[in-house]
């Protein structure tokens, strides 16, 4: 079906609410590793990753095999909370893999499919535990589209869209929202502090240790100490929401591990199942597991197939450090390439920030980021905007990216922003295999990944080659 018609399709029978159809308006029909392929064949690297879900890449083969297996083998796929051979793998491999090797001693809910599950159990367990209703959280958060979730989110357009009052919950300035004036925390122990300062005392504060959505905000090490050791001082539980930043996508497979702290409550979901598949987990301090059977429930909770990838993924990358070593090493190439970028453009303010492989190039407001990220696509690059006012480029590559991949990346993104930017310069021809840059080492017809890397990544897709279109 041509992108027209879909378009018309779409127009009359799909909601409004659809969103990166409208950035980026092809058909997509096949995916592997760091590429995404539209219907005629046209190859696009993917810095947008699933939103944080395809930390792994497209179809990882080694997660793939596993899942064929279980599937022509007529294994369980649907099963709620019951036991199965599946869910049985997956939380000893999660026991022997990350939680025994950091020293941390969890119990597993599965809240449900997505991380707005995991985010709501969290909150509504914090609040049982306590006996408290108000929850702490930081500007720029994001931490989901249910109410609960929305109601610790920060930003207003998402916030809007509830159409009812969105009570119980505090903002309070991340790490260097106020640019350094204010010590931190020192309004927040005022508050617990004073009698008079109007605060509840809170059940807990909820934080993403670097926040993706509102911009890839990065909290320091120091800061998160000093939140937790508030936390522990005042009584008041600590909730980390890894749901985008876990997983590795930061290095480490939490994101707080740089921190040493140890959240009382943990979130995951999106790159957790390996594979894309939906899969969320609320990771409880075993003391405050005071949930009473079927207490709080859900249809998709024990989605099997979610379970083998995650396995998978969790045996392939985590049976010692070398993704997270990677991860690090790609991660510091970026943060030197974009600094660079920042600085090569006279007469506009734009500069860098991020950790491991997230990373933001920010703009002093959305139009010229939503312009970046368009002359990318353009130039067959997926990346998205984020902050409060879209300001933000944000980049979250797949972890398995190669480091040839990445680097082609970065060139187009910095073809954009030049384009943008010193639109006299103009953008190169799109780097489609045809000739061009790196794709250029390619030229068959078959529309097929070229193969492995050697020395880059894991090395499981290269720059492809295109069918002629």
């Amino acid at each position: 079906m041509a992108i027209s018609a879909l378009e018309d399709l779409s127009e009359t029978k799909e909601s409004g609410v659809r969103s990166y159809c409208r950035n980026w308006p092809v058909v997509f029909d096949r995916a592997s590793g760091s590429w995404l392929y539209d219907e005629e064949g046209r190859a696009y690297l993917d810095f947008f990753c699933g939103a944080g879900a395809l930390n792994y890449g497209h179809n990882n083969p080694a997660f793939k095999r596993p899942l064929i297996d279980y599937l022509t083998s007529d294994r369980v796929t649907h099963s709620l909370d019951m036991f199965t051979v599946a869910k049985r793998e997956f939380l000893a491999t999660l026991d022997e893999l990350i939680l025994r090797p950091r020293d941390l001693e969890y119990r597993v809910q599965f809240p449900g499919p997505g991380g707005a599950n995991a985010v709501e159990a969290a909150l509504k367990l914090a609040r049982k535990i306590t006996g408290r209703t108000e929850v702490v959280t930081f500007t720029n958060a994001f931490h989901g589209m249910t109410l609960g979730a929305l109601s610790v989110t920060g930003n207003a357009f998402y916030r809007h869209g509830a159409g009812v009052p969105l009570p119980h919950a505090t903002p309070m300035p991340y790490d260097r929202w106020l640019g350094g004036q204010t010590r931190d925390f020192l309004w927040l122990e005022h508050l617990l502090s004073d009698r008079g300062s109007g605060l509840d005392k809170p059940a807990a504060v909820i934080v993403e240790t670097v926040q993706g959505e509102g911009g890839i905000n990065v909290a320091s090490p120091e800061w998160l100490r000093g939140l937790a050791d508030l936390c522990g001082r005042h009584g008041i539980l600590l909730i980390v929401d890894d749901v985008q930043m876990g997983c590795g996508r930061t290095g480490p497979f939490f994101s707080f591990e740089t921190a040493g702290i140890k959240p009382d409550l943990i979130c995951l979901s999106k790159a957790i199942s390996g594979y894309g598949m939906p899969l969320a987990l609320t990771l409880i301090r075993p003391d405050l597991d005071i949930w009473k059977p079927g207490e709080h429930n859900g249809t998709f909770r024990g989605f099997n197939l979610a379970f083998v990838a995650g396995t998978a993924a969790l045996r392939t990358y985590w049976h010692d450090d070398a993704l997270e070593r990677a991860t690090l090493t790609k991660g510091q190439h970026v943060a030197r390439m974009l600094t660079a970028l920042a600085g090569s453009v006279p007469g506009t303010r734009i500069f860098a920030r991020g950790r491991g492989l997230a990373h933001g190039l920010v703009f002093d407001n959305g139009d010229p980021a939503a312009k970046v990220c368009a002359a990318a696509f353009e130039q067959g690059l997926l990346v998205e905007t984020a902050g409060p006012e879209s300001e933000v480029v944000k980049l979250l590559p797949p972890l398995t990216i190669s480091d040839a991949e990445l680097q082609h990346g970065l060139d187009i993104l910095a073809e954009a922003v030049r384009a943008v930017c010193l639109p006299h310069s103009g953008p190169e021809p799109r780097r489609d295999g045809r000739g061009h840059g790196l794709a250029g080492q390619a030229g068959g017809a078959s529309g097929e990944p070229e193969g492995a890397d050697e020395g880059h990544g894991d090395g499981y897709d290269a720059i492809p080659r295109l069918r002629s279109s």
